[in-house]
């Protein structure tokens, strides 16, 4: 995979991060809303930086803060930010959500994050692996430390496994959040559904807003509503 990965309106180098570019992290920073009133966001478990790149391009936010507690990444996602368009309203804290949910007063209209994949008992044993456990910081330490950070009309969203979709909803009313929108993603129609985006406030919706997306038709073939959501990103979309 290339050290850099080029967008429409910036790049991102990913060398030094475990976890590079993926479908998820750019299908979440297309999908959330974005308030037009949206004035702070906050990305934890920033990894590159690349969802709150996609906040600074699609919003007149004026604080654009990431939080990763890996080194590597953390150095990376500073030097993303740094060569960016929007480098005056991106700021990355180098410390772990629980670090930051002590020293830090203010709250959040956003917050987004594409947190680590499988809850898993044995140690991760490299760095990719460790960016994907929970063991690092479990559902339960993301959602009671977004609880603590957003403010009261202020939405959460991420992106899941479709299998941990059930739990992770309960977790989250558990701590003061509820589901107000859900889209289901698969790769190909006759594919199974393989991940969840996610929005949540601290309120109860009337209704919760369902939706689906489908990727490709077939290899390379991607469907019209991919290409919509995508295409103020990929170069070749």
């Amino acid at each position: 995979m290339a050290a850099i990965f080029r967008f429409k309106e910036f790049e991102v180098n990913q060398d030094q991060c475990a976890m590079k570019i993926g479908t998820d992290a750019v299908l979440l920073g297309a999908w959330i809303n974005l308030n037009t009133h949206l004035y702070n966001s906050l990305d934890i478990g920033a990894g590159t930086g690349i969802i709150a790149l996609q906040v600074a391009q699609r919003s007149n936010a004026q604080e654009i803060d990431a939080l990763e507690v890996n080194d590597q990444a953390y150095e990376q996602c500073v030097e993303n930010f740094e060569n960016s368009p929007w480098n005056d309203r991106l700021f990355c804290y180098h410390a772990s959500l629980q670090e930051f949910v002590d020293e830090m007063d203010a709250t959040y209209n956003l917050i987004v994050s594409n947190p680590p994949f499988y809850e898993q008992t044995a140690k991760a044993i490299n760095a990719r692996n460790e960016a994907r456990f929970t063991q690092h910081l479990s559902f339960q330490d993301l959602l009671f430390g977004v609880n603590q950070l957003l403010d009261e009309a202020g939405v959460f969203a991420c992106v899941i496994p479709f299998q941990e979709q059930s739990k992770f909803i309960k977790l989250a009313k558990e701590n003061n959040l509820f589901l107000h929108r859900i889209c289901k993603v698969r790769g190909q129609p006759s594919s199974e559904f393989k991940r969840s985006l996610m929005e949540f406030k601290k309120h109860k919706p009337e209704e919760v807003q369902e939706e689906e997306l489908t990727i490709e038709l077939s290899r390379h073939n991607y469907t019209q509503e991919y290409i919509n959501l995508t295409k103020d990103f990929y170069l070749k979309m």
